[in-house]
């Protein structure tokens, strides 16, 4: 009998696929607001666009690792969690089969399938154990053994997205001086929120208008908080 694949379990096969894609939006989206906020409030309050040009590197700079560091540990921390899950349920599997297929049936007859049915699969996947741990894993543990988390993928993936994400707001001020360089900056970073959200919408199905709309509307506040900090700044110290 074939392996049973159902919608749900197809979903995270997709899913593994494409787990890059969450540290990418968060990287780019992060990188432009924390650094469109904090330079755009310095720009503000100091006027100086040596000052501006520094700190937006340093900003850069030690928050792309930071991130990366966050990413890589994060996902090692919960494929460390899954691996002792999956050798807890091996364990299981050797020392009391016929409890755990009682519970592979009752998991089947829960998810809509026949009792008769139900007794047929877990016989079935009971004769393999490779089969047998990936089908408690998935039911019992939401877990797919071969698709699990990858800390450096993830953490390089994280680290040049936020690079990118971080430039962008930057760019301006490498060639204009403050004054035009601060509403270009605004600008073409709210821009490349919105084709954000809109590139968010690949792997989903929401309306891509939406989607982008949603994204500069919620990140752009940053921008907006920046300034304003910087404007109460400069009006209490001058």
């Amino acid at each position: 009998m074939p392996v049973e694949y159902n919608p749900a379990y197809l979903h995270h096969i997709e899913k593994g696929r494409t787990e890059s894609v969450r540290e990418l939006v968060f990287g780019m989206e992060d990188g432009m607001v924390s650094t469109l906020g904090a330079i755009t409030g310095i720009a503000a309050a100091t006027g100086n666009h040596f000052t501006v040009v520094l700190a937006g590197f340093i900003i850069i700079a030690v928050e792309s690792i930071s991130m990366a560091v966050g990413a890589y540990l994060s996902s090692k921390s919960v494929r460390a969690i899954e691996d002792r899950k999956l050798s807890e349920e091996s364990e299981e599997l050797e020392k009391f089969p016929e409890e755990e297929k009682k519970e592979l049936i009752e998991m089947y007859v829960r998810d809509g399938w026949s009792p008769a049915l139900a007794k047929k699969m877990t016989d079935e996947a009971a004769r393999n154990q490779k089969l047998f741990l990936q089908e408690m894993a998935y039911r019992e543990l939401s877990i797919i053994p071969d698709h699990k988390e990858e800390p450096g993928k993830n953490g390089a993936v994280m680290l040049v997205s936020y690079l990118v994400g971080g430039a962008i707001p930057l760019l301006p001020y490498l060639a204009f001086t403050i004054t035009p360089a601060l509403p270009i900056s605004i600008i073409i970073t709210f821009v490349a929120l919105f084709g954000l959200g809109v590139f968010t919408t690949r792997y989903s199905k929401r309306v891509w208008w939406k989607a982008g709309l949603e994204m500069l509307l919620l990140a752009g506040l940053a921008a907006v908080v920046g300034y304003a900090v910087g404007q109460v700044v400069e009006g209490i110290f001058n």
